[in-house]
């Protein structure tokens, strides 16, 4: 679904939309890292709760509504496990129950943002990154398959990266994952 304006979540047409688009996949997001229910379900209302106070600041060009949405669940989920490890229920003491450090749901969001990022740089750096990082082929292969020089990819290779490390930036990455 993609909404063009920069207040996306302005009016409770457009959040009942994008929850409709989104909700699912978001609640299924934070149930995987939280691991109940009833405080998944709390978490997806805090994403759009989120997302509508901050709808100002979202941009369709920076990122997609889904990157979006998915980034601030992240940063909840985040918050609520600190939550939960500030104050732990006498259940979670009982059982030894520890929130989890590394999170396979930041995997899934630093693969959307990869994808996101890979889409704003061009075709060739694009192809010549997929190749050698994502499929772990020799340079020598792909150079021949492409029928360029080894060295032409290597250059190729080497302003793609720095190019993905900008789009990177404009979609949220840091060095942290976050």
């Amino acid at each position: 679904m993609a909404i063009a304006s920069a207040h996306v979540l302005g009016d409770d047409a457009t959040v009942r939309a994008a929850y409709a688009a989104h909700g699912g996949e978001l609640y299924r997001f934070a149930l995987r890292a939280l691991g109940e229910a009833g405080v998944a379900e709390e978490a997806v209302q805090e994403v759009f709760l989120r997302a509508w106070r901050a709808s100002e600041r979202y941009d369709p060009v920076v990122a997609s509504l889904r990157t979006w949405l998915f980034a601030i669940a992240r940063n909840v989920v985040i918050d609520l496990h600190r939550a939960r490890a500030a104050r732990p229920q006498a259940a979670d003491l009982s059982e030894g129950v520890v929130p989890a450090a590394d999170d396979p749901s930041d995997a899934v969001l630093r693969s959307w943002q990869v994808e996101e990022a890979l889409g704003r740089i061009g075709k060739e750096h694009r192809t010549v990154i997929v190749e050698t990082y994502y499929r772990g082929r020799p340079h020598a292969e792909v150079a021949a398959d492409l029928g360029i020089p080894e060295g032409t990819l290597r250059s190729r290779l080497y302003y793609g990266l720095r190019a993905l490390r900008v789009a990177l930036d404009e979609v949220g990455w840091s060095d942290d994952g976050r």
